[in-house]
């Protein structure tokens, strides 16, 4: 009995390393939202021989055999049978609905710890330093804030949680915005829209086509109020509704459940060509979320633009580049004074999430005197 059991240990303690050396279930970067760490290389320098065996560590931990479907069992196991997310960074909600919870969501949710007054006169400084820096050269401003799932679709979060607050950072910003006239918030309209049709992914951070559209016809709105050469905003009837089934997306990555959970993606196609096309990084998808990502549309004479942005702009991309002739979206929350002389664009677009008013800070300093 006690080889037997002997057997039975010495096999089980193998059968990870013997998978791993066949190549055969180790990590799997697409069900889990994140880069597993690359086989180290070995060169003839001693930083690569003494950060070898933490290299060939990383590696083994992200590879070793069967540790795809061993996250995915531990997953299942607390997500199904115990009704809970098996990962701080997903907040489990009702009806199917899940929200990011890092990067002080979280704080956002509760309206908790309010922007000091301080806080808010440094925003305002650093925004007022680069709309009279831009005017200064003829170029439009407009800022906006890219509402959290958690701002449209309250309804959806756990009983648990609950605002403690009056305000949210938003709120407080806008208002402190509110007599420049280039502050454009696009909930009223969203929480509109919402009525009649979901707006944000149920198993993602952001929202979908319908909600992009609906936060880009009011960017387009504000931007043409100062640059009339823009053309209008394309309208809901410019696109056929789609609505496919499609693979889990970032939160389920997060919970190692992407391949086992569904999205329905509610898409937009266009019934009438897009014109712009991505000219770098070469061969892109527009919401692909590169640091930097360039559209332009040939032969065009429309304005310029360039378009301060986070995760929030990818799926307004394909919409806002209909609009200009080049358009340049850097992914920073801070304003790029160089990146203006540099492109000599007629708008500047500056867009922020809003749970990173929670950890951002602007810096007016970055906009030259």
């Amino acid at each position: 009995m006690k080889r037997v059991l002997v057997a039975i240990f010495v096999v089980t303690i193998t059968l990870p390393l013997a998978a791993n050396l066949a190549g055969r279930d180790g990590g799997d970067a697409g069900a889990e939202n994140r880069e597993l760490a690359a086989f180290p290389r070995l060169e003839a320098t001693w930083p690569s021989v003494a950060g070898y065996a933490e290299g060939m560590t990383r590696w083994f931990d992200d590879h070793f055999g069967f540790r795809s479907a061993l996250v995915r069992w531990y997953a299942k196991s607390r997500l199904f049978l115990l009704g809970v997310s098996p990962t701080t960074a997903v907040i489990k909600g009702r009806d199917g609905w899940y929200f990011y919870g890092e990067d002080m969501t979280i704080e956002d949710i509760a309206s908790a710890d309010p922007l000091t007054p301080e806080a808010i006169a440094n925003w305002r400084a650093a925004i007022v330093a680069a709309r009279d820096w831009l005017a200064a050269r003829h170029v439009a401003y407009v800022f906006t804030i890219a509402p959290d799932k958690h701002v449209i679709y309250p309804e959806q979060l756990p009983a648990s949680l609950r605002r403690v607050g009056d305000v949210t950072r938003t709120d407080q910003l806008y208002t402190a915005l509110q007599d420049l006239g280039l502050a454009v918030d696009v909930r009223p309209q969203l929480l509109l829209a919402k009525a009649h049709e979901r707006l944000y992914q149920r198993t993602d951070t952001h929202w979908n086509d319908r909600g992009a559209l609906v936060a880009y016809q009011a960017i387009v709105e504000a931007v043409r109020a100062r640059v009339p050469s823009v053309p209008p905003a394309w309208t809901r009837a410019d696109f056929e509704p789609v609505a496919r089934d499609a693979e889990a997306m970032d939160l389920a990555g997060m919970m190692g459940l992407k391949r086992v959970l569904r999205e329905e993606d509610l898409t937009l196609v266009p019934r009438r060509p897009r014109l712009a096309r991505v000219v770098e990084p070469p061969g892109a998808a527009p919401t692909d979320e590169e640091g930097l990502l360039i559209t332009e549309i040939p032969g065009s004479t429309l304005p310029r633009a360039v378009i301060f942005r986070d995760s929030f702009a990818s799926r307004l991309v394909p919409f806002l580049s209909e609009h200009f002739s080049r358009a340049v979206y850097m992914w920073q929350n801070d304003f790029d004074a160089e990146a203006v002389i540099k492109e000599k664009p007629d708008v500047v677009i500056q867009e922020i999430v809003g749970r990173h008013l929670y950890n951002f800070i602007p810096s007016p300093e970055l906009v030259p005197h």
